[in-house]
């Protein structure tokens, strides 16, 4: 019968050395009473040779009790089996059945149990007394006591070790779900750290690389359109590392919603909407807006920053792959109804340049995360009259 292993602790030296020397003590000191008894007047007159065979079995027994743990029922019932003729086997059998018992399985156990109370009763009728009929059954029926409590011992140090192992694996468990939230958190963070960085710097870069662009290739510029480029790129350059600035603060610190000496000031909301439109029509950009939010200034600033961004990015998206369409933006809604940006311009039809603007691969799958991290969501494609139209909604709560 295949068993269970109870624990799946290895034991040290020390601890199978001191059960080999317990079984070795009680079956010396139970061989010795015997003996005793045996010489005492009265007693029945032993064969020399009984002694021999009782140390023999009892060497046997005990020479058994290491391959307990890989074979729990044949030792428990061979030991068993020579404490019926050998005193000194007892001690051997009791450990061993306490070991079975640790299994807790009820029918290798009541195998065993049963081999030692017939063990006990075999040894009492063939061994030697003085006493008389009432004491030996005594002896048998304390015998099968012994027997029950070895059995209860070894259960409940069975179900002790399953606690232990249990609350092990718990641990463990819990330690390794730990390790994932932290590593989860982490990844989330940095999903964050990039997708703010993504959304202040493309913006702003793209109009550097636009601009940069036009003073290596255009040889035509007179030196006040020189000027006036050289000029946006550093303005912009400076607003990237403000609006860098901006965002690093609010990592920081995500509570912090209002300014304070030494405390950056927090990132752009709706209200700043129109100023973003008014820049892109500055730099030569046909940008139509339409803004009719009600009660804006009352927007939840998580809501307003992440409608902000998610207008800031899909300009930026036009500039670089429809650069010289119209772009139309409508955003509108209020408290109670939602807010509902919408975006298209016409596709452009042009051959690929040889400079193309570079692209992050983050614009539309940011944007996205942002709409649905807000509660909302946002869809994109070209519609039936070949604009590319980008929609979101976002939940506002009255």
């Amino acid at each position: 019968m295949l068993l269970r292993n109870p624990s799946p602790l290895p034991r040290t030296a020390w601890g199978e050395t001191w059960r080999l020397l317990l079984a070795l003590g009680a079956g010396i000191l139970l061989f010795g009473m015997v003996l005793t008894e045996a010489d005492a007047p009265g007693a029945r007159p032993v064969p020399e040779v009984v002694p021999f065979i009782e140390l023999v079995l009892g060497v046997a027994a005990i020479a058994l009790v290491p391959l307990r743990r890989r074979f729990p029922l044949p030792v428990a019932v061979a030991t068993a089996a020579f404490s019926g003729a050998s005193s000194m086997a007892a001690g051997a059998a009791l450990l061993t059945l306490v070991s079975l018992s640790t299994h807790r399985q009820w029918r290798p156990v009541a195998v065993a149990a049963g081999v030692s109370v017939l063990g006990g009763f075999t040894y009492e009728a063939l061994r030697p007394s003085v006493e008389g009929l009432w004491a030996g059954l005594a002896t048998i029926a304390l015998g099968g006591l012994m027997v029950a409590l070895v059995v209860a011992i070894g259960y409940y140090i069975g179900a002790r070790r399953d606690l232990v192992v249990s609350l092990h694996d718990r641990a463990d468990t819990a330690e390794r779900e730990q390790a994932s939230r932290v590593a989860e958190a982490r990844a989330n963070e940095r999903a964050l750290i990039a997708r703010e960085m993504h959304d202040v710097l493309a913006h702003r870069i793209s109009l550097v690389a636009m601009h940069s662009g036009a003073l290596a290739y255009r040889t035509n510029l007179s030196a006040e359109e020189t000027t006036q480029t050289a000029s946006v790129i550093r303005d912009n350059a400076h607003l990237a590392l403000t609006e860098l600035r901006e965002v690093l603060g609010v990592l920081r610190d995500p509570s912090a919603g209002t300014e304070a000496p030494g405390v950056e000031p927090p990132q752009p909301t709706l209200a700043a909407v129109q100023t973003l439109v008014d820049e892109e029509v500055a730099l030569g950009r046909d940008v139509r807006a339409s803004i009719r939010v009600a009660d804006l200034e009352s927007a939840p600033t998580a809501l307003s920053r992440n409608a902000f961004r998610i207008i800031q990015e899909c300009l930026t998206n036009a500039r670089k792959h429809a650069p010289g369409v119209p772009v139309a933006l409508t955003v509108t809604g209020g408290p109670g109804a939602g807010l509902d940006i919408r975006l298209s311009n016409a596709v452009p039809v042009m051959a690929p340049t040889a400079h193309p603007m570079p692209r992050s691969g983050m614009g539309l799958a940011g944007v996205t995360e942002r709409a649905v991290l807000s509660g909302g969501e946002l869809t994109f494609g070209t519609d039936r009259r070949g604009e590319f139209v980008v929609r979101a909604r976002l939940p506002w709560r009255a």
